[in-house]
């Protein structure tokens, strides 16, 4: 008499079965070490939680909105890609700049503009950018301090009582920083102040070590 197989609940022979669970292991495993653009639902995980809805959602595509991106690097990007001020804040009468600003806004635009990589482009092209105003003394003296660095790539200098918006600039940047004053000197989005604070860095060696670590050339023989 034929014995009869052995079957589990699945309806799988036991050897079919842990084949399919080895493979199913093993395909997570190289989408946890290789990256994937597609979704690892939690509920892979476990292979316990394996279902066809679950391998459904193993082949739908990530989703592409943004992860949180501080509100200054919207403001960069409007002012560094906008060479002919085509694109103001404060263009309608609701603008209110003592409070967050949606992206959109700084997007200049760009509908779908990819914030996370936008960061990454801003940080490698301008790691360095200096808030200015053409006829402040002490702005003058950053950028003559900074030009003694020859840096590469150069500091970005955004003239800032050029802009048609650049009381808004000016609101938006204050809250954003907490520094209120020009020159203010943005590097990798963070504020380090103004004139003052800058000399200072300068002073005591510390300024070269910060545009270094921020990816940058010193090409001056600095004392």
């Amino acid at each position: 008499m034929e014995k009869k197989r052995m079957t589990t609940p699945a309806g799988l022979p036991p050897i079919r079965r842990r084949r399919f669970i080895v493979g199913v292991i093993v395909l997570v495993a190289f989408l946890y070490f290789f990256g994937s653009p597609f979704q690892l639902p939690a509920a892979l995980k476990d292979v316990r939680g394996i279902s066809r809805a679950n391998i459904v959602q193993l082949v739908k595509p990530k989703s592409k909105t943004p992860g949180k991106v501080d509100e200054i690097f919207g403001l960069l990007n409007l002012v560094t890609g906008d060479s002919e001020h085509e694109h103001i804040l404060g263009h309608t009468e609701s603008f209110d700049p003592t409070k967050p600003v949606d992206m959109a806004l700084y997007a200049a635009g760009s509908d779908d503009l990819d914030w996370n990589k936008r960061v990454q482009e801003l940080n490698e092209r301008y790691p360095l950018i200096v808030f200015s105003k053409t006829y402040c003394p002490y702005s003058k003296r950053a950028k003559a301090l900074l030009a003694s660095y020859d840096l590469s790539p150069p500091p970005k200098i955004i003239e800032v009582d050029l802009r048609d918006d650049a009381t808004q600039v000016k609101h938006v940047l204050t809250r954003l920083t907490r520094h209120a004053t020009f020159p203010n000197v943005i590097i990798r989005g963070k504020s380090i102040g103004g004139s003052d604070q800058l000399q200072a860095l300068h002073a005591d060696k510390t300024l070269r070590r910060m545009l270094e670590s921020a990816g940058m050339t010193i090409r001056a023989d600095v004392p």
